[in-house]
């Protein structure tokens, strides 16, 4: 993954990198110590955020994003992006927290695709 200079390409960046199948580079968009919430009360860190996308990717399918709207503060973003697994039959509205970091790279914080319905995802 080459470096994201603009806030506004990070959900591009992620599609781009979630569309590899590789789980390595759907690491390269986060910062290492950010949240991924997919079930409400429970936000994962570390390698179980890395599983859990991990698990997406295993199902096979292209991402496909479209972020709504990109607000920024500095080196903080928030970012509102509809996305949906077509073929899974999975789609939400992220609510997105971004940071930029020293290097100049756009990075995620808190992925929190469903926004403010979070459900359970393969449960």
């Amino acid at each position: 993954m080459t470096s994201v200079q603009h806030a506004a390409d990070l959900p591009h960046a992620f599609a781009k990198a979630f569309n590899t199948f590789d789980p390595e580079e759907v690491e390269r968009v986060y910062e290492p110590e950010s949240l991924l919430v997919l079930d409400a009360g429970n936000p994962l860190t570390g390698t179980e955020r890395a599983g859990a996308n991990a698990g997406l990717q295993k199902l096979g399918q292209p991402i496909t994003v479209n972020p709504r709207h990109v607000y920024v503060c500095g080196d903080i973003a928030l970012l509102l992006v509809d996305w949906e697994i077509p073929a899974a039959g999975i789609s939400g509205t992220a609510t997105d927290v971004a940071r930029r970091g020293p290097d100049g790279s756009w990075r995620y914080v808190i992925d929190n695709p469903f926004g403010t319905s979070p459900q359970p995802v393969g449960r």
